[in-house]
């Protein structure tokens, strides 16, 4: 008889392996207080890799909450790197500046943008970024990926979270805006002939694409 896997353990080993250091874990509890919901640790982790694999020098990130993202993206990144990080939340910004300064970021390696990201987005420029990740409204995710388009350079990779969104997107029966969002704009991805796609499990999902 064959034993079915314990796919929440294993999901579970693999969110633990790398363990968040006093930073991380401050910006989280940040996080709780006000009612923002950080990547999760795998994701995190994912993050820092890829930003060390592109050695990206610039960056944008689609809501910076209290900063847990941001800190794994700009570890991640070259030393020079600058991070362009907009939050629609005057509080979460500030948060999120806080743990920066507990990370010891030079403010020079920071652009911290208040505002909507749809009114941010077409103010950067064109093929200037090596990574754009996108944590922000997932009814916009699909917006989201027509700037990424435009920003990055070839080779240049694009970032959602909550790809699976708590398990939502894999149910077809699950119909609400925000799981329809994220679920067209992983068709609309794995489809875009623009881009190579790829889904990964770790945190809650995280859709890439890879500009050709």
């Amino acid at each position: 008889m064959i034993s079915t896997p314990d796919l929440q353990g294993s999901w579970a080993f693999a969110e633990g392996f790398l363990p968040e250091d006093a930073v991380l874990a401050t910006a989280r509890q940040r996080a709780e207080e006000v009612g923002c919901v950080p990547v999760l640790p795998g994701a995190g982790a994912v993050l820092r890799f890829l930003a060390a694999v592109l050695a990206a020098r610039a960056v944008v990130e689609v809501g910076t909450g209290t900063g847990v993202s941001g800190v794994q993206l700009l570890r991640g990144m070259t030393p020079d790197g600058v991070l362009t990080t907009v939050e629609a939340e005057a509080e979460h910004l500030r948060l999120a500046r806080q743990t920066f300064a507990d990370e010891g970021v030079p403010p020079q390696r920071t652009r911290t943008i208040l505002g909507r990201a749809l009114d941010v987005l077409p103010r950067l420029t064109d093929g200037a970024y090596d990574l754009v990740f996108c944590d922000g409204d997932k009814r916009e995710y699909a917006d989201y990926l027509e700037e990424a388009h435009r920003l990055l350079r070839p080779g240049g990779l694009v970032v959602f979270d909550n790809a699976l969104w708590h398990h939502r997107v894999a149910d077809p029966a699950q119909r609400d805006p925000d799981t329809v969002a994220i679920r067209e704009v992983g068709r609309t991805l794995r489809e875009d002939e623009r881009f190579l796609p790829l889904l990964l499990a770790a945190g809650d999902g995280l859709l890439l694409g890879l500009r050709r």
